[in-house]
């Protein structure tokens, strides 16, 4: 953003406005292929995805206009959004609900490693080569993964010959007979409207990702700038304080796991809200705590990262195993375009806020999203899975787990 700024002349709103543009396209993508992605080979939807992430990556880095920024922009979060819902597919399907939070969790430290690297590595290309140089980069490094994922991931345990990962594990949540119901073919519009139109956990859980990644968003896209612009640190340095957010992010996304699976058993929702109520916390920690040491920034901005990352984990998690096995991509996807409307509300929000009124109501206001989550959270503490299979067939309720 200050190379941008500095070489084009862009202002922070029209950068807002970017940045919207790429979340309401991905987004809107997430459901979609979230719908997509539960019908076809996860391996082949998910490696085009980040293949074509990568080409417009490297064409918005060939653009100079605003109106082409937004087109490539645009494209690039659309075929983002083919990442998640197949990762929840796989994930559902080769590792059990007593396990799933701690795999959850490590395969979340992905959005961290990733996140951590990325402001160093763009940063040193923004100094020296330019901005341009900041996006062939990454979006270089997505083609060459997505072909290597094209040629590793594979779809189910059953597609391969082997036993369900519950038969294998001798790890069942449900009995035998609703196993067997939730593995009945149903048409995909019956189980999205059935297990996630109709169901009122992925509502719920769907409208507190909006809040979480509000803040995600908001420190993670304007973190940078805040230190820069409010507090005087140099470019590189501030990159650290977002190197700073993302391990923490990698460290709370473990915790949160493993926390939802030992001291909760496999409850979700109560590690979710105790991780909003922290981030809460950190972010009051700001306002509160004005000191301008270099190493303070770091503490925050790391303690910043381990507690929105556990929510933003989570509640995938808690979506899955709160709907259909086979709506696993569809319910994800679902809360995910309510996860990127708030992005996208995020970045309208602080780009126009802080031009208007300045850094100082930028924490406030994140503390106040952090605490609206976890009232949100509260009322569900003691669900586990859904309640009540539905026989979609028949249009009867058929089981209670």
């Amino acid at each position: 953003m200050p190379a941008m700024i500095e070489d084009l002349g862009i202002s922070k709103t029209e950068l807002g406005f970017l940045a919207s543009v790429l979340y309401i396209t991905y987004g809107a993508s997430k459901f979609l292929s979230g719908i997509l992605g539960d019908q076809f080979n996860p391996r082949y939807f998910m490696s085009i995805g980040l293949i074509l992430t990568g080409i417009f990556n490297i064409l918005f880095g060939l653009s100079s206009s605003i109106l082409f920024f937004a087109l490539f922009w645009g494209l690039n979060g659309w075929f983002q959004g083919w990442g998640w819902p197949p990762i929840a597919k796989l994930l559902t399907h080769w590792y059990s609900q007593s396990e799933r939070g701690r795999w959850w969790g490590v395969w979340n430290t992905s959005h961290n490693l990733g996140g951590a690297l990325i402001p160093l590595i763009v940063a040193a290309a923004a100094q020296f080569f330019g901005w341009r140089m900041a996006m062939f980069i990454p979006g270089s490094i997505c083609i060459g993964v997505g072909f290597f994922l094209m040629n590793r991931l594979r779809d189910t345990p059953q597609s391969l010959g082997l036993p369900s990962i519950e038969e294998f594990r001798n790890d069942h949540v449900m009995s035998s007979q609703q196993e067997i119901l939730q593995e009945k073919e149903y048409s995909s519009l019956q189980i999205l409207m059935q297990y996630v139109i109709k169901n009122p956990y992925i509502w719920v859980l769907s409208i507190t990702y909006f809040f979480i990644y509000m803040v995600r968003t908001a420190i993670n896209d304007w973190g940078l700038l805040y230190f820069v612009e409010s507090k005087g640190v140099p470019q590189i340095i501030a990159s650290y304080f977002i190197f700073a957010f993302e391990i923490g992010g990698f460290f709370g996304s473990l915790a949160a796991g493993w926390i939802s699976d030992t001291v909760f058993k496999g409850l979700r929702i109560p590690a979710n809200a105790l991780f909003a109520l922290g981030a809460a916390a950190s972010c009051i920690l700001m306002v509160v705590l004005p000191i301008n040491l270099y190493v303070f920034y770091s503490i925050f901005m790391f303690l910043s990262g381990f507690f929105i990352f556990g929510p933003q984990m989570l509640i995938g998690v808690a979506c899955a195993e709160l709907s259909h096995k086979k709506a696993s991509g569809s319910s994800t996807g679902f809360a995910g375009t309510f996860a990127y409307l708030g992005a996208a509300t995020a970045s309208l929000v602080s780009g126009r806020l802080t031009e208007v009124y300045g850094w100082d109501i930028f924490f406030p206001a994140l503390a106040l999203f952090s605490v609206v989550s976890f009232a949100l959270l509260v009322p569900f503490w003691n669900v586990k899975s859904n309640p009540k299979i539905v026989s979609i067939s028949s249009g009867e309720e058929s089981l209670d787990s």
